[in-house]
């Protein structure tokens, strides 16, 4: 990587204070016969926290959720206190001064040749592509608990020092802040990830394995997630073991993953919810069900991490079967406030769960209310109330949307019953208005044979493949093969990197299918 240093002036290919650029390791890469190119990212100064007005009226305060959302199931189980206190941030917000100032400033950035990032954009360049916005909202982030900098997230731009001082007191609240690092941007080099297998190996040199930002993503997390995969599986590849893979409908390391190894990337990669086909499915209180077992059969979640998902597994099904087991007239649901209509038509608690406005909460005080409503064929009836609270959350969307998730894992499903149902010759694909022009283009270009080989083009996502399966249905032009025999019974390759694992219930792990677990 070159990193352009904090004191900019136009200055290109100087490595930040006394750091050298790192021309060595992009020669090397070269040298193996891997595609580099450039991009750029940037990060704002650090700010000493006890230096800003944290009283200063502009500044709005964005406290924490009260009830914390946590990353990993064995902390949402512990029983030991959180922090003595949550971080709260705040927004404040950049002045007119501000912008006129990175206005008669752009001439002293330094020169780049990469791509920048698209979403998390500098200062200079929102002030560019937003010449009439009269602010642009800056969020100060402390960055721990134990530690007094702040980052100011939104101003990033390396700019010579005394700029970056100038433009940071012109915010408010910020108008005696001390800079205790100053910003810097970073050009360097990337491997194209084309080049790179679904483990994050290199296809073209057994044991190399790449991840984070020399892959083209920017971001903490993308690099965290990526490094992870890249790293249990070099153990694995040492040990023998089969690799970790994550399908799109499994997690969104999955859908990372494989938008980075099938499309590429020209600018720096970020991971949102709206890239994933199957989104409903990867939920922050269904993670754990996901994803723990496979980290268990690569050697990366112990005994005790699984057997705390067995008791919450075991907690839904206590209280999904205190739902089934529970029925009363609409009347009786109306009269208690549910918006149903008041006739004698049985309704169990299940059901009232897809009543909208319908919560949890609500329909377990009901159930309170009228223990003659447990059935005959709930012999534990009220003792399995109150309902557990390990699970509830998960419970309650998965009985909620069970519709619709049912109708994403059939889905999965279809698309591999049906890999090798057979594509006419000369298909319209442009006629299919659910396919992007790019997946358009492919396609017309290769024109597949079949399913799996549409699938296997670089880019064809599992939601167009679905959308082609539609309308060879409704066509009435699809077979299971060209020949119209049978299809084969393992799941062509290429299908299988899109849904490692959904339909090969004997894997490794010993775990269902998550589309059979729907």
């Amino acid at each position: 990587a070159n990193r352009g240093g904090e004191a900019g002036e136009g200055r290109a290919g100087e490595g930040f204070e006394a750091e050298g650029a790192a021309v060595g390791m992009a020669a090397t890469l070269e040298r193996l016969g891997l595609r580099l190119a450039r991009l750029k990212t940037g990060t704002p100064p650090r700010l000493d926290g006890r230096t800003v007005d944290w009283s200063h009226p502009h500044l709005v305060a964005q406290p924490s959720e009260p009830g914390p959302t946590f990353l990993s199931l064995a902390n949402a189980l512990r029983t030991a206190p959180l922090a003595p206190g949550v971080v709260t941030c705040y927004m404040t917000t950049t002045s007119e001064e501000t912008l006129a100032l990175v206005r008669a400033s752009h001439g002293c950035l330094p020169l780049y040749g990469g791509s920048g990032p698209r979403y998390c954009p500098s200062l200079a360049a929102k002030v560019e592509r937003f010449p009439h916005a009269t602010h642009h909202q800056v969020w100060l982030e402390p960055e721990g608990l134990s530690s007094f900098v702040v980052y100011p997230n939104g101003i990033s731009g390396a700019y010579p020092p005394h700029v970056q001082a100038r433009i940071v007191a012109s915010i408010p609240g910020l108008g005696a802040a001390d800079i205790v690092q100053p910003a810097y941007d970073v050009e360097y080099d990337y491997v194209d990830p084309t080049c790179l297998r679904r483990t994050l190996e290199v296809s073209t040199v057994e044991g190399l394995f790449l991840a984070g930002q020399i892959i083209g993503t920017t971001g903490y997390e993308e690099a965290a997630a990526l490094g992870l995969v890249a790293g249990a599986n070099a153990a694995l590849s040492c040990s023998r073991g089969p690799p970790l893979t994550v399908g799109r409908h499994q997690g969104y390391i999955g859908v990372l993953v494989d938008d980075l190894v099938t499309r590429g990337t020209t600018e720096p990669y970020r991971m949102f919810t709206s890239r994933a086909e199957w989104r409903l499915m990867l939920r922050a209180d269904n993670a754990d069900a996901r994803l723990t077992p496979l980290g268990a059969a690569c050697g990366l979640v112990g005994e005790r991490r699984l057997e705390r998902l067995r008791e919450k597994q075991a907690a839904m099904q206590r209280g999904l079967r205190a739902l089934r087991g529970f029925a009363l007239p609409n009347a009786e649901w109306a009269a208690a406030g549910f918006g149903v209509k008041p006739n004698g038509e049985l309704r169990t608690a299940e059901q009232m769960l897809h009543v909208p406005r319908a919560e949890l909460c609500d329909v377990e005080a009901a159930m309170a209310a009228a223990p003659h409503g447990w059935r005959k064929a709930c012999p534990e009836g009220a003792s399995l109330l109150p309902l557990p609270s390990l699970g509830r959350e998960a419970m309650e969307i998965e009985v909620k949307y069970s519709n619709y998730l049912e109708r994403q894992a059939r889905e999965v499903a279809r698309l591999e019953e049906h890999a090798m149902a057979s594509i006419p010759r000369h298909t319209d694909y442009a006629a299919l208005p659910c396919l992007s022009k790019e997946e358009v283009e492919k396609l017309t270009a290769t024109q597949p044979a079949t399913l799996s080989e549409a699938g296997a083009i670089p880019g064809i996502t599992p939601k167009a493949l679905f959308y082609i399966y539609n309308h060879l249905r409704q066509a009435g032009g699809s077979s299971r093969t060209e020949e119209g025999g049978a299809a084969e019974e393992e799941v062509p390759e290429p299908l299988r990197h899109h849904f490692p694992g959904a339909s090969d219930a004997s894997d490794a792990s010993g775990a269902e299918p998550v589309a059979e677990g729907l």
